[in-house]
């Protein structure tokens, strides 16, 4: 079965882009200069951040409807992050790379499907997800730390 993975949006962040430090701890925004790659992936690029490049750590809401799973957690995103082009029926190393917790949700947000998976293992499970009609769209999450990496949708 097709997928998409796609990034978040850049527009989201911009007011971000620019303020100090204490401009932004002031929204609850820590700044980290990337240090080693892998290291800091982003999840409007679907990429790990450059040594040297500025990320912000902030909370974001990735399940934001009324349901038991309403849900946010912390993400990293790059200063002036550029939208990736989404993901037809392949995996970002950025995801591929880490163990990731995937859950298949239907069109009422209502959590119908999970697993972990890693590498290889990770299209063969979308795929597999995208399978059951009552999959709307596919969370991922890195597994290790629990936060949202990104979302697939049937291609």
């Amino acid at each position: 079965m097709a997928f998409i993975i796609s990034g978040l949006k850049s527009n989201e962040f911009e007011a971000l882009n620019g303020l100090s430090e204490e401009q932004l701890a002031e929204r609850n925004v820590v700044v980290y200069v990337a240090d080693e790659k892998p290291g800091f992936p982003c999840r409007i690029t679907l990429d790990d951040a450059e040594v040297g490049e500025r990320v912000f750590l902030l909370n974001y809401a990735y399940q934001p409807n009324d349901t038991p799973y309403k849900a946010s957690h912390a993400i990293f995103v790059r200063e002036n992050a550029s939208d990736a082009t989404p993901y037809e029926n392949e995996v970002p190393v950025s995801l591929s790379s880490r163990l990731l917790s995937l859950r298949g949700f239907d069109a009422n947000h209502m959590m119908v499907e999970a697993d972990i998976a890693q590498g290889d293992d990770i299209k063969p499970m979308l795929e597999s997800f995208f399978e059951n009609p009552d999959v709307s769209y596919i969370q991922m999450h890195y597994a290790r730390r629990g936060c949202f990496a990104a979302v697939a949708h049937r291609g």
